[in-house]
C-alpha cells in the first residue's frame, strides 16, 4: 500500500508508540497536520510558541524516560525550536524533533520560510537528517528514535521538505536499526570494573559522586544498593537529584557552586572518588586545579567516552552504561568478603558529620517578609515530598534543588546545562500530560515565567492543573546576587520595575490567581492550591519574597570547592 509522505510520518509515530506530539502548525507541515487530524493513535498538543513545544516534549521525556516528540514548521518555526533543542542536548534528553522545510527544488534559493535547519542545529543535536527522498522517510524516522534513546541520549532532528510529504511510496516501518558507524557500548570493561572495586575497597575516605546519567539509565535502585554495600557518602549533582534519596543519612546533598558544605568538603578531601554518570562540569568541581589540592584517585563511569577525562584526568576510566556497570560492581562486592577499613571509615564519617554540623542550608526565617526557602520547604510539606517539580533558572532553581528534598528519580525537572529561562511552565505541561493524576508544581521567578507565559493558554485548552509557585523578588535574582558580590552593588538592568499583576493575568487566561505577601499566609495558600477544591485548576501563586535574599553556600567562579561563601 502506497502512502503519502505525510501519512508515512503519522504512521511512523503511531508504530513507534508515541502518545503525545507537541507542536505548532505552519505551511511546510500542513500536510502532516492534515493527517494528524484524521487519526486517533496519538494526541497532538497545540502550544503557543515552538520553544514551548520542545520544552514540553523535554519535560515529558525527563519524567517518563521515553522519547519526547515535537513538530514545528520551517523557517521561524525551526529557529524558535533551537533553544529547546539545545536545552535537551546539554542535558542528554531523548527527543525527536520533526521540522518542515521548503520543497527540495527550492532549497538553497532563499525561499519563503527557508533556513538551513540542519546547519543551524548541527552543534546542538545528537544527530540530524534532511530527507530529500520519500523512499528514505520511514527508515530515517526509525533511525532518529533509535539514536535519540540509545547510548548517551539526546535530541535528533528530522527536516522534511514539503514536497516529500506529498509524494507517495510503499510504507514499511523497520523493526530494527543497524548503523555501521554508531554502536554505543553498554558493557563496561571487566578488568577496569574489578580495578575500580578494589580501589574503592582500599580507600580510607571514599566518595560516590553521581549525575544525571543515573536518572537517565533508571539506575537508582542499583545506586542505592551500591552505596549501602560500600557504606560511603553519596552526592547527586543538580541533574542527578532524586537518584539517591535525600532523606538517607548517607546522602550529603548536592555538590558544586551552590552545593552543601559537607558535599563539597567530602568531594575535595576524599582519597578515592567514583563519578557515575556525571560530567565533572565547571559548576560542580569549580577550578580543576584546586580540585587536586588533596591527592585522590578518580574512577569515572560514563557511556560517552568523550566525557571521560574531558575536564578532570581520571585514573580508572570505565566506558559503559551506568546500569550495567553498577550491576557488575554490586556482583563483585557481594562475592567479596572485603569491605573498606572499618576504623578509617568511622574516622571519615566523623569528619563528615563535623562538616554537616555547620548546617550550611540554615536560613534566617522571618515573620515580616516571605523567605523563598521557606516557601519551598512548605511546598515539600504540603505535597509530602512526592510532587513532580519543574523549575526555570536562577535563584529559585537553586532553592528548589536545596530545599525540596527529592527522594525519587525523575521528579526534579530543570534545565541544568544550558540554564534556560522559560523552561519551567512548558516542561510542566509535558510532565502533567504524562502523569495526569500527579501533583505537578512549577517553581519559577517573575522574570523566567514571562519567557513562555503564553503557555497559560495551552494549559487552559488542555485542562492542565499545574500549580505555579512564583518566587517574586522583583529582580533578576541570580544576576542581582552576582552584581552584589562581584560588581560593587551596581544593579545594571536587573531590577524588574514594570511587572504585570500576575493574579489578574492568570485570571485573564481563565486560571486561579493568588497573591501572597505575608509569611503567615504561605502554608494556607499552598494547602488551598493543592486542595480537592482546586485539584482540577491551574493555580498561579505569586509569592512576594525578600528582595535581598541570596543563595548560600556559593563557590565563586574560578575558586575551589573549599572556598565557599557561607551565610
Amino acid at each position: 500500500m502506497e502512502l503519502t509522505g505525510a501519512e508515512i510520518v503519522v504512521r511512523c509515530l503511531a508504530d513507534e508508540g508515541v502518545d503525545f506530539v507537541f507542536g505548532y502548525p505552519g505551511g511546510a507541515v500542513l500536510n502532516i497536520y492534515d493527517e494528524i487530524f484524521k487519526q486517533d493513535k496519538f494526541k497532538h498538543v497545540l502550544v503557543r510558541h515552538e520553544q514551548a513545544a520542545v520544552h514540553a516534549a523535554d519535560g515529558y521525556a525527563r519524567s517518563t524516560g521515553r522519547v519526547g516528540v515535537a513538530l514545528v514548521t520551517s523557517g521561524p518555526g525551526a529557529t524558535n525550536a533551537v533553544t529547546g533543542i539545545a536545552t535537551a542536548y546539554m542535558d542528554s534528553i531523548p527527543m525527536v524533533v520533526l521540522s518542515g522545510q521548503a520543497p527540495v527544488p527550492a532549497i538553497g534559493l532563499d525561499s519563503f520560510q527557508e533556513v538551513d535547519t540542519v546547519g543551524i542545529t548541527r552543534p546542538c543535536v545528537k544527530h540530524n537528517f534532511l530527507v530529500k527522498d520519500i523512499a528514505d522517510l520511514a527508515a530515517t524516522i526509525k533511525k532518529a528514535f533509535y539514536i535519540a534513546a540509545s547510548g548517551r541520549p539526546g535530541p535528533v532532528l528530522v527536516d522534511i521538505p514539503k514536497d516529500v510529504t506529498i509524494h507517495k511510496h510503499a510504507y514499511e516501518y523497520p523493526k530494527e536499526v543497524s548503523l555501521r558507524s554508531y554502536n554505543p557500548v553498554t558493557k563496561g570493561h571487566p578488568g577496569q570494573i574489578k580495578k575500580a572495586v578494589q580501589l574503592l575497597l582500599s580507600a580510607k575516605r571514599p566518595m560516590i559522586y553521581t549525575g544525571g546519567g543515573v536518572v537517565l539509565s533508571d539506575a537508582s535502585k542499583q545506586l542505592i544498593e551500591f552505596v549501602k554495600l560500600l557504606g560511603a557518602p553519596c552526592t547527586n549533582t543538580l541533574m542527578g537529584l532524586g537518584a539517591y534519596p535525600a532523606n538517607d543519612p548517607q546522602f550529603l546533598g548536592m555538590p558544586g557552586m551552590h552545593g552543601t558544605y559537607e558535599a563539597n568538603m567530602a568531594m575535595q578531601h576524599c582519597d578515592v572518588l567514583i563519578g557515575i554518570g556525571a560530567r565533572f562540569d565547571d559548576r560542580v568541581i569549580g577550578n580543576p586545579d584546586h580540585f587536586f589540592q588533596d591527592e585522590k584517585k578518580i574512577i569515572h563511569v560514563d557511556i560517552d567516552p568523550a566525557s571521560i577525562s574531558k575536564r578532570v584526568k581520571v585514573d580508572v576510566p570505565i566506558v559503559g552504561g551506568v546500569t550495567d556497570v553498577l550491576d557488575e560492581m554490586i556482583k563483585i562486592l557481594k562475592a567479596s568478603k572485603e569491605r573498606p577499613d572499618e576504623k578509617a571509615m568511622k574516622s571519615w564519617w566523623s569528619q563528615i558529620e563535623l562538616w554537616r554540623s555547620r548546617d550550611c542550608l540554615k536560613f534566617n526565617n522571618s515573620t515580616e517578609v516571605i523567605k523563598p526557602q521557606y516557601v519551598v520547604q512548605t511546598l515539600h510539606s504540603v505535597t509530602g515530598g512526592d510532587a513532580f517539580v519543574t523549575s526555570d533558572v536562577g535563584q529559585h532553581q537553586m532553592w528548589a534543588a536545596q530545599y525540596y528534598g527529592f527522594n525519587k528519580p525523575r521528579r526534579w525537572i530543570n534545565s541544568g546545562g544550558l540554564g534556560t529561562m522559560g523552561f519551567g511552565l512548558p516542561s510542566a505541561m509535558g510532565v502533567q500530560l504524562a502523569h495526569p493524576d500527579a501533583q505537578v508544581a512549577c517553581i519559577t521567578g517573575e522574570a523566567s515565567i514571562q519567557m513562555c507565559i503564553q503557555e497559560l493558554s495551552t494549559c487552559k485548552q488542555y485542562h492542565m492543573p499545574i500549580k505555579i509557585v512564583n518566587l517574586n523578588n522583583r529582580y533578576l535574582g541570580m544576576v542581582r546576587q552576582w552584581q552584589e558580590f562581584f560588581y560593587g552593588n551596581r544593579y545594571a538592568e536587573s531590577y524588574m520595575d514594570a511587572l504585570p499583576d500576575f493574579v489578574k493575568l492568570a485570571e485573564a487566561y481563565g486560571h486561579v490567581g493568588m497573591r501572597i505577601e505575608k509569611p503567615s499566609d504561605v502554608e494556607a495558600a499552598l494547602k488551598e492550591a493543592f486542595s480537592p477544591k482546586l485539584k482540577e485548576r491551574l493555580v498561579f501563586m505569586d509569592f512576594i519574597t525578600d528582595q535581598t535574599e541570596n543563595v548560600y553556600p556559593m563557590v565563586p567562579n574560578g575558586k575551589g570547592l573549599s572556598e565557599m561563601i557561607l551565610l
